[in-house]
């Protein structure tokens, strides 16, 4: 059975309180554009949000990487990059909504929003 992505997200955070590693607090480098911080980007310079900035900026210091940017290993083909030997994916979620047109009991038609989340697994860019 598939881990719920609350959790796998709780279990990240747990695991670091446990190890005294409160990796969100400082996630900024001075190698890192002077400094300045900086959200998580996708590989088209887009920021991410929400627990994904959390998520991205521990995966950051973990491995300490210095770049911002953040790209699957479709996009890295696609922009001719490589994805080095090893390297492992890190969690972000994706959520949203999908609208749904339900027919009630009196043949009237109703909206009705459902909230939905995916994981996704993006690898680091390794140059900004």
């Amino acid at each position: 059975m598939k881990k719920d992505v609350y959790q796998k997200v709780t279990d990240k955070i747990i695991a670091d309180l446990e190890q005294g590693e409160l990796t969100w607090l400082k996630p900024w480098s001075a190698a890192n554009m002077d400094g300045r911080i900086v959200k998580p980007l996708r590989h088209n310079g887009m920021p991410y949000n929400g627990i994904n900035v959390l998520m991205l900026w521990a995966a950051s210091v973990e491995a300490g990487y210095l770049s911002p940017f953040w790209m699957t290993y479709r996009q890295a083909k696609e922009l001719g990059a490589h994805v080095k030997k090893g390297e492992r994916g890190n969690l972000v979620v994706y959520a949203n909504t999908i609208t749904k047109t339900e027919e009630q009991d009196d043949g009237s038609e109703e909206e009705r929003k459902i909230p939905f989340m995916k994981v996704t697994c993006p690898f680091f860019q390794g140059h900004s």
